[in-house]
């Protein structure tokens, strides 16, 4: 039997399992549900077991638990590491689901639910991948399933570090990305990095009658209104300065499927200049992301002394998110309206990232995928961040990252009705499939 007749011959099973994997309401970002995280790893683990993994750890670097899992390579072969994360974003509202959130339900060739394709998805992808060889495949295997990459690694480098060894290995196989459309592959070449920080605008020590003093008195909300329009010009683009951009992509992104996708109201101008995949890919973004300040329900005729934003800022690939950081806090405090006092505190940072496809294994993969999915991969940069493909990359200097995806521009990850597309993600079961059969027989440049 052919690799693409036994995957296509499990997929039931892997259906099943994954619908199991979408039951479990493992996100990080909820304390409440840290058992869930936990229920998530080991149910990661028992897979990983089942499908003969001979070597599996729950671990963990003071953060939330991941799953290593190891297959031995065989004498004279590469080992390739596997990556994916089994927690998953908060659900939101509940009544902005067609289906319940973490209810596996298939509507038409679509499976929806939390986690589905961001990224529990991709795990299943890994775990089809090694029962297609049932439990021997022909390369060394390691599974890594991060357990906080939604909530930003913030264990991840301490970590790589303590199971440096154990993750070591020739080839990274990142399956947490996206592709370009229904039916057609991609790899990611390169990736915005991510920086925030909430912002609190202050002009009085208490809220005072805003018939008696407003005019002369400035109130918080609207002067952290006009400090937080000046993060962008007239046109659009973010006018912060010292943030770097990246070189303009070849690929042509069109505008109408971008309304289409992000589900831009009618009449509604995009911002920025310079090419949709430019604006998406290569330039910073900035986005206010909350407001603390008294809700609409709650308001009276007064002058609010103080307010909060949380701003997120999106790094070009090629700068530094620190420093990025860096320049939106300077920003801030220099552009405080009527001497309003502004405080900033740093939140977290996650690096961009250049992933150069090239290489043995890069070439490999490329006809991998060809064959499985019966067209060529595009290459592509995403507007999102993965701060631990920078991560890998500085603690695996050598090895080849390959990012992939189960995802599609529809699969709508962090937000409602979450989905994948079901004959994609058997094309690329079959096509990491096809590429363990096949990195086995490449020869690394040490070798001659």
């Amino acid at each position: 039997m052919s690799l693409h007749d036994t995957v296509h011959a499990q997929q039931p099973r892997l259906r099943a399992d994954l619908a199991d994997l979408v039951a479990i309401a493992s996100v990080s970002a909820d304390p409440a549900r840290v058992d869930q995280v936990h229920r998530s790893a080991e149910t990661v683990a028992a897979l990983l077991t089942d499908a003969g993994c001979p070597d599996v750890r729950i671990v963990a670097a003071g953060g939330m638990p991941a799953v290593i899992g190891r297959y031995p390579a065989p004498a004279g072969r590469p080992t390739v590491c596997l990556y994916a994360h089994h927690d998953v974003q908060p659900e939101g509202d509940p009544a902005a689901w067609v289906t319940p959130a973490f209810v596996a339900t298939e509507r038409g060739d679509r499976l929806h639910g939390r986690g589905s394709a961001d990224d529990k998805g991709g795990f299943a992808v890994h775990l089809a991948a090694l029962r297609a060889f049932d439990g021997r495949p022909p390369v060394g295997v390691t599974v890594f399933v991060e357990g906080e990459e939604e909530i930003g690694s913030p264990s991840l480098e301490r970590l790589l570090a303590q199971e440096h060894d154990a993750l070591a290995a020739d080839v990274f196989v990142i399956a947490d990305s996206g592709n370009w459309e229904v039916g057609t592959p991609a790899f990611t070449t390169s990736l915005r990095g991510l920086a925030d920080c909430v912002v609190t605008v202050s002009t009085l020590d208490h809220a005072i009658h805003s018939g008696s003093f407003g005019g002369p008195v400035p109130d918080a909300l609207t002067a952290l209104c006009r400090l937080l329009a000046t993060l962008h010009d007239e046109r659009g683009d973010v006018a912060v300065a010292g943030l770097g951009v990246a070189e303009r992509p070849a690929l042509d992104y069109p505008e109408d499927r971008l309304r289409a996708e992000s589900g831009l109201l009618d009449g509604v101008s995009l911002t920025g200049t310079g090419t949709v995949a430019e604006r998406l890919w290569c330039k910073p973004a900035l986005a206010v992301i909350a407001l603390s300040t008294t809700p609409v329900a709650q308001a009276s005729n007064t002058l609010i002394p103080s307010a909060q934003a949380k701003i997120s800022l999106r790094v070009a690939p090629g700068d530094d998110a620190d420093a990025a950081l860096e320049h939106l806090e300077r920003h801030l405090r220099e552009h405080a309206p009527w001497g309003a006092r502004v405080d900033v505190a740093r939140g977290d940072t996650g690096q961009p990232s250049r992933i150069p496809f090239e290489g043995p294994y890069a070439e490999v993969a490329q006809a991998a995928f060809r064959e499985a999915w019966k067209t060529d991969a595009v290459f592509l940069g995403q507007g999102g961040s993965i701060p631990m493909v920078a991560a890998f990359r500085d603690a695996f200097p050598d090895a080849t990252v390959l990012v992939t995806a189960v995802a599609d521009p529809d699969s709508r990850p962090h937000g409602a009705n979450e989905s994948l597309d079901l004959n994609d993600l058997e094309r690329a079961c079959v096509a990491e499939a096809l590429m363990l059969e096949r990195f086995a027989v490449v020869q690394s440049p040490d070798q001659g």
